[in-house]
């Protein structure tokens, strides 16, 4: 799955990794059900609901999109452990590489493996990554059912006002 960068993002979002179903079509986030695209929606950072097909529109937004894993899995739970702190490391290369202000990890789960942080709670955190600023947030995979679309969106608009305001 190709990633959504430039240099000096405002945000760049990272998933933990790509749907089979978004693997095949091409577009981040795309499987029926992921709620990435309505929260970003809800929470300001697009005016309209853009469609996956439409994703080289965050670009000219400030955002961007990559994933910790570059595997297509059913499920992220088929992501191994090693995989996670190998995407770790490459994450913070890209993050070095292109600068953006911001990088938005969608997954507390993945972020607590990729970077061995256990103890890790949603928001941001208090290292940086490559330069960036880290920001954890809920997975908007439809199969996470602990956050409704509300609570998505009121977690997505904390970490829009934030990085508006750096």
């Amino acid at each position: 799955m190709p990633d959504l960068l430039a240099p000096r993002l405002r945000v760049l979002f990272c998933g933990i990794n790509p749907s089979l179903y978004s693997a095949v079509v091409g577009y981040h986030f795309a499987r029926p059900g992921n709620r990435f695209w309505p929260t970003l929606y809800a929470a300001g950072f697009t005016q309209r609901l853009l469609a996956p097909s439409e994703q080289h529109e965050l670009l000219e937004l400030g955002c961007g999109i990559t994933n910790v894993v570059d595997r297509a899995t059913a499920t992220a739970d088929q992501v191994l452990p090693a995989e996670l702190v190998e995407g770790g490391r490459r994450l913070e290369a890209k993050a070095r590489r292109y600068r953006p202000r911001v990088i938005a990890l969608l997954g507390i789960s993945a972020y607590r493996a990729a970077f061995h942080r256990p103890e890790a709670r949603l928001g941001l955190q208090p290292e940086q990554l490559g330069g960036s600023r880290l920001w954890v947030l809920p997975n908007p995979s439809g199969l996470n059912a602990h956050y409704q679309l509300k609570d998505l969106a009121r977690l997505f608009l904390e970490l829009r006002r934030a990085a508006e305001g750096e």
